[in-house]
């Protein structure tokens, strides 16, 4: 182990307190991950010292601001081993990025009876802008299944009966935020290209936790937030491929993704300049690759292996010692991400009564209604680990919902 990690936990701040008066165990790191000491330094750095807009100033403070908004964007293309920076657009997050591709390459290129080819298991941010796109265009939404029972894998023996040549998109999540499953976004991008069809990756649940590489994937879109990797919220970026974003129409106008303006018409930046209007989230771009070289300074893949051995280790404990208990996604080979129901005892009670112990949990239907009600549920309960959780805080979380557990049967 090397000495970032030694010292790793020391760089939360938040982490060092007690809730209900018992030291906090974060587990929600699915919903959003904690903020190192480091990134909240980055983004006191730039209100203090670099506040100004970019793009349109030459004075001292603007010059600072744009080279380090622009940095950012290199280190951001760097991190998903884009081609070039030009490939990366900044947004809100994942759900603006897959937002920005439904209205922007979707209302140009969708035509009625095309079809969407979306996973049982899509989060609604990978849902429901399509939803609405087929609403707009006519197109038709068709789904891969996942397998029968709880492992949540996907029936990849029915992806050449839905895989089509009238696909036009593919969008799928790299890893499921309620089942933990790792999808295999290669394979799944190759079959896509093969008939034609772009493809749409929702990596909110995989970037800062696995290594990701655009190029190899062969994806044509990778949506990220900045919230769940580290960095701050209200962040995130989207990943195009060039001739893909050149082509697309703008997804918003105002200030900056203009080349030049009449009264009565318009002519764009080049991409990705035109697909960020007005003044873009500077400081928290900013603060966001600067959580890229936190996580790259530990390492993509050291840490994918500790998300793994934890849930591994968490979902063998809780299966063998929570009578009863109905586990979601595959015993291993996943990501940090446990999802559970225990008998009798619906999810919010989980949660309320964990928060007493001092132990955040997740409860709810984890913006998954339809796989939800697929799997006969109606909400579960969820941990979620990440690079600073602790074999101790496991079992912390047995104790938890052991007592829980007993509480409930009387």
């Amino acid at each position: 182990m090397n000495q970032a990690w030694k010292n790793i936990r020391a760089d939360f701040p938040i982490l060092d307190q007690q809730v209900n008066g018992k030291p906090l165990v974060y587990l929600d790191n699915a919903a959003t991950s904690q903020k190192p000491q480091c990134v909240i330094d980055a983004l006191t750095h730039f209100y203090q010292h670099v506040n100004a807009n970019v793009h349109r100033g030459i004075h001292t403070l603007s010059m600072r601001a744009t080279f380090a908004y622009e940095a950012a964007r290199e280190r951001s293309a760097k991190f998903l081993n884009a081609a070039e920076s030009g490939e990366i657009v900044f947004t809100a997050g994942t759900t603006d990025s897959i937002n920005l591709v439904a209205n922007s390459w979707g209302d140009e290129n969708l035509k009625k009876d095309d079809v969407i080819l979306l996973t049982e298991m899509e989060h609604h941010s990978n849902l429901v802008p399509w939803q609405l796109l087929a609403r707009r265009t006519g197109a038709r939404l068709r789904f891969l299944p996942v397998v029968p029972g709880d492992t949540g894998l996907l029936d990849l023996a029915q992806l050449d009966k839905v895989l089509t040549s009238e696909v036009k998109i593919f969008a799928f999540t790299h890893v499921s935020n309620t089942l933990g499953v790792i999808n295999p976004v290669t394979q799944l991008c190759a079959r896509a290209r093969a008939v034609g069809a772009i493809s749409v990756v929702d990596a909110a649940q995989s970037a800062g936790h696995l290594p990701l590489d655009v190029q190899t994937m062969g994806c044509d879109f990778l949506a990220v937030s900045g919230h769940k990797m580290c960095g701050p919220t209200g962040v995130g970026l989207l990943y195009g491929r060039k001739v893909l974003l050149d082509a697309m129409p703008p997804y918003r106008g105002g200030g900056s993704m203009i080349s030049n303006v009449d009264y009565f018409e318009s002519k764009w930046a080049p991409a990705p300049q035109k697909f960020e209007a007005g003044t873009p989230n500077i400081a928290d771009v900013i603060a966001l690759a600067r959580a890229m070289d936190y996580l790259d300074d530990l390492g993509r893949e050291a840490i994918a292996l500790h998300d793994e051995k934890l849930a591994s280790l968490a979902y063998a404990r809780l299966a063998a010692e929570i009578p009863g208990i109905r586990m979601l996604g595959p015993a291993d080979h996943r990501s940090g991400v446990i999802s559970f129901d225990l008998p009798g005892v619906h999810a919010h009670d989980v949660v309320t009564m964990a928060d007493q112990e001092g132990v955040a949990l997740r409860g709810g239907h984890h913006c998954n209604q339809p796989l939800m009600r697929k799997l006969g549920l109606s909400s579960t309960s969820r941990a979620s680990f990440y690079l600073y959780n602790t074999e101790d805080e496991i079992a912390r979380l047995v104790t938890t919902l052991q007592k829980i557990h007993g509480f409930f049967a009387g």
